[in-house]
């Protein structure tokens, strides 16, 4: 059986982005059908489409959400654990790896035809990007996501 995270590195090589890639990896943990989770992130990937939040991070914020996250309006005791969670996920990603911006990542801005074409040509999207799949699914396993 592959762990997660060969799981989401399968996804991932295989046409998903990196959001949804790590995402996936969550569903049945968290009781969340792998359509619905591949459709809510499908707008995530190359950070937002704008090489802003890197879409692995993303992906792994909504994973927290759904174990930690406020779903009444008076539950302000989830909402708040949810934050601490999500900052301290944030935190360490950010510590480790030096940023959690696509294009501080990848050292290029994918937003633009120039930058992806870079990227393209560096193959980054399987190298880099690849690793922060594996990078976000082993640290939200390392603290207990």
């Amino acid at each position: 059986m592959k762990t997660n995270t060969e799981q989401a590195i399968d996804y991932f090589k295989s046409g998903f982005n990196c959001a949804q890639s790590v995402l996936s990896v969550s569903c049945e943990k968290y009781n969340l059908d792998l359509e619905t989770a591949r459709k809510i992130t499908s707008g995530l990937g190359s950070g937002v489409r704008a090489g802003e939040i890197c879409g692995a991070v993303s992906g792994a914020v909504i994973a927290i959400g759904l174990k930690y996250g406020q779903y009444s309006n008076d539950d302000l005791e989830s909402k708040m654990n949810c934050y601490a969670k999500t900052e301290e996920f944030i935190n360490a990603f950010r510590s480790r790896y030096g940023s959690i911006v696509c294009r501080d990542i990848l050292g290029c801005d994918i937003s633009t035809v120039r930058g992806r074409e870079q990227a393209i040509k560096d193959n980054l999207f399987t190298t880099i990007c690849e690793q922060k799949v594996r990078e976000a699914v082993e640290l939200l396993e390392e603290l207990g996501y």
